[in-house]
């Protein structure tokens, strides 16, 4: 890729480094952040988006929490520790990738604690660095192999239908939804992606179709309500979408709008994908019914630009994401593999060995 979606800059004293996704496509803006509360204030309106972006930054939260930490006592520490943690952990409700990232970290913490009863804050903060390093390196490593995995399902010639952007602006590395599509594009093949505008904050409009431009890739944006005529026309070979969260079942939470196509696709005999890492399986959450959708505020739908495009007063439901059933989704792309037709049974076989410094409870915009 072109461009580093967030990075950390310099050692334990350092910042978190990110694109402020807000601006794009008119304006390329990094931001820093040097405290817990311009992180929080950057996942909550999305100046960092996608979850396994923002389980990165959320771990690099944590080392951002330790620097204003004093003295030397380490369970003082781990109690700061916890406190930032649950702060930053209220910034978005839906994406697992969040939770876990923090969950890894407070362990991280808490078994140096344990294992160095003699160590001093410095060398806390040494580990706990090395952990949110840990964190990211593993979800580039993680984005490549999804891509391997993934690029079958992109035929040469054919058009491949994404939504709201899984892309490297919404990972640390080169995506999860359009990972297939990299590498696809990078062995030569010939396809077109047809790129969901993905109201109501135009996410597929405004990131995905100008990161598929910076990489060159054959891309075509579409009106959400336009997906439908374009499979009954052939012209969709294939749906690639990425995922917040997923259940134990294989029903899988992603950006609004996720759901009507599974339907579509159904209805027209094409392959419905998700592509995500093992980190956004939540195994503590049975199925759909259970996942936490966030809703967000009347004005991202009244509104845009700054101009009203709805009557004062106008009542709103704006919920940021939807459930797609395990039954609609042909199958789920990790960097482990591909589980095809999903259920509970495939899901606990496939994920058996993932441990990512965490319990099994979600090796987690």
């Amino acid at each position: 890729m072109v461009f580093e979606t967030l990075e950390w800059v310099g050692g334990v004293g350092g910042y978190l480094e990110m694109i402020d996704q807000r601006l794009l496509p008119g304006e390329f803006l990094k931001i820093r952040c040097t405290d817990v509360e311009s992180l929080y204030d950057a996942i909550k309106t999305l100046a960092v988006r996608g979850a396994p972006a923002i389980g990165v930054a959320a771990g690099y939260g944590v080392c951002i929490a330790v620097q204003g930490l004093r003295g030397g006592d380490l369970s003082a520490a781990l109690l700061g520790i916890e406190k930032a943690v649950e702060y930053l952990g209220c910034s978005r409700p839906t994406a697992v990738n969040l939770f876990w990232a923090l969950d890894r970290m407070k362990a991280a913490a808490g078994r140096f604690a344990a294992e160095n009863p003699g160590a001093d804050l410095p060398a806390l903060k040494e580990a706990l660095l090395a952990e949110a390093h840990s964190i990211c390196r593993q979800d580039k490593e993680m984005c490549k192999a999804i891509g391997r995995h993934g690029e079958r399902f992109i035929k040469e010639g054919a058009g491949v239908l994404t939504h709201c952007n899984a892309g490297a602006l919404a990972t640390a590395g080169q995506g999860t939804a359009l990972s297939p599509m990299y590498e696809a594009h990078g062995m030569g093949r010939r396809f077109c992606v047809y790129v969901d505008e993905t109201r109501p904050l135009l996410q597929g409009a405004r990131l995905t179709a100008w990161e598929l431009g910076q990489a060159g890739i054959d891309a075509t944006l579409i009106c959400d309500n336009m997906a439908g005529v374009l499979m009954k026309q052939g012209k969709v070979g294939a749906v690639i979408t990425g995922a917040d969260r997923i259940a134990a079942n294989g029903d899988t939470a992603n950006k609004i709008g996720t759901f009507s196509l599974s339907i579509l696709a159904k209805e027209y005999n094409i392959p419905f994908c998700i592509a995500a890492p093992s980190s956004t399986f939540d195994l503590s959450t049975a199925s759909g019914d259970e996942i936490p959708i966030e809703e967000r505020g009347a004005d991202e739908v009244t509104s845009f630009g700054m101009r009203p495009t709805a009557p004062d007063g106008m009542k709103v439901y704006n919920p940021a994401f939807d459930v797609t059933d395990a039954a609609n989704i042909t199958a789920i792309i990790t960097e482990k593999g591909v589980i095809e037709k999903p259920n509970a049974d495939k899901i606990a076989l496939h994920l058996k060995d993932v441990n990512h410094g965490q319990d099994a409870r979600a090796t987690s915009d």
